[in-house]
């Protein structure tokens, strides 16, 4: 292990809190995504494939001024690189969605053919990102370094892990809301907090109030708000970003007592 550098070390700490879960709202997870590198000339292909798609797209836009923006989404649900991308790398999967919607709007909003290329450009560039994030999973895949993905998650219900359960679910909500689901999304922040975070609330509090305070808000007010006034997905992101420091902090706060409870034993 201490031949791997740090830079891959957090990546594959990424990989490992994301690998573990099921797309809810896309289907079932196929086994593919459990054997990526027999596939990644598939993926390679599929992305193709959705850049010209989305290029046909804008480019009808730009000669009649019109386009179905539905289509956009269709082409992304048919593709298996879909689920291998929303299981493999959650961030990079609500950044696609992000802009996939943002083309779309453009459309929409009847915005120039400029500004429809300009996120249609960033759509591209969040692909490709993702075809690189999927890539990398599959070495750590070939090297045993990540779990299977299972259909079923399997929660842990108290210590430590539960804070990694719980910044994964966080993941999510950012993907739901970039995919437009935003009941989903709002539901998975009540259901975390009332089934994860409240499970550990009292062992928290004893180690700092403030800090289970601060979080209690977050979940209760500041992320609901940001996700319920239809703001950006960066906005919402950042929210769960600033809760995710403050959930490392908790993580290290129950790591630490747990290892002073082992040494009294």
């Amino acid at each position: 292990m201490n031949k791997i550098s740090k830079k891959v070390v957090v990546l594959l700490a990424v990989f490992s809190a994301t690998i573990s879960m099921k797309a809810n709202a896309n289907g079932e997870i196929s086994e593919h995504v459990n054997n990526l590198s027999a596939h990644l000339t598939e993926y390679a292909e599929e992305v193709t494939w959705l850049s010209d798609k989305f290029s046909g797209v804008v480019n009808e836009y730009s000669k009649k001024g019109k386009a179905d923006s539905d289509q956009l989404i269709e082409f992304w649900e048919e593709v298996d690189f879909h689920s291998a991308i929303e299981t493999q790398y959650v961030p990079v999967y609500a950044t696609i969605w992000q802009g996939i919607y943002g083309v779309k709007v453009a459309i929409d909003s009847g915005e120039k053919a400029a500004v429809v290329e300009a996120e249609l450009l960033k759509l591209k560039q969040a692909l490709w990102q993702g075809l690189g994030a999927v890539k990398l999973a599959a070495q750590y895949q070939q090297k045993g370094l990540v779990p299977k993905v299972m259909t079923t998650e399997q929660e842990p219900t108290t210590g430590p892990e539960v804070i990694d359960d719980i910044k994964k679910k966080l993941h999510r909500v950012v993907a739901k809301y970039a995919e437009k689901l935003t009941e989903v999304a709002t539901t998975l922040v009540h259901d975390t907090y009332l089934q994860r975070f409240e499970g550990i609330e009292g062992a928290l509090i004893e180690l700092d109030a403030e800090l289970v305070e601060d979080l209690e808000k977050d979940f209760n007010v500041t992320l609901p708000q940001a996700i319920s006034k239809d703001t950006s997905v960066d906005n919402v992101r950042a929210v769960v970003e600033t809760m995710q420091v403050k959930l490392d902090k908790a993580r290290s706060l129950l790591v630490k007592a747990e290892e002073s409870r082992k040494s009294v034993f």
